[in-house]
């Protein structure tokens, strides 16, 4: 079992930072791989970036591609998101997920069986 801890989010003002982070309960992770996804108020969960754990190639949503990046600490079974010139388009509830094995295509959520509580990100115009 994977528990997921997000932590980071907050309110910033349009072109700010944050940086969120993911915490897992255990120690080393054995799966495939991480991700970040988003959930805005009336609307679907999105894929937003992905890591490969064996490896560590990233993948990202074209929305977010060039202002966003993970990245992970091996050691600590930790993930990042660096989220950079934010708009108020980015504001939601950011949710970690950690995949055991591909079973649909890394952007996809049914990849993903371990789910964090979310962090709220408000970005302000």
């Amino acid at each position: 079992q994977e528990q997921l801890v997000e932590s980071g989010g907050g309110l910033v003002q349009a072109g700010g930072s944050l940086r969120l982070s993911c915490a897992a309960s255990r120690r080393t992770f054995s799966g495939y791989a991480k991700g970040w996804f988003r959930q805005a108020p009336g609307k679907e969960r999105e894929f937003v970036a992905a890591i490969r754990w064996s490896g560590g190639s990233t993948f990202y949503a074209d929305v977010v591609k060039g202002r966003f990046t993970i990245s992970r600490d091996n050691a600590k079974n930790t993930v990042y998101l660096q989220m950079n010139k934010l708009k108020p388009e980015d504001t939601a509830v950011y949710y970690c997920a950690a995949a055991s094995n591909l079973i649909a295509t890394i952007s996809n959520r049914n990849t993903y069986n371990y789910w964090g509580q979310g962090t709220q990100v408000t970005v302000s115009s």
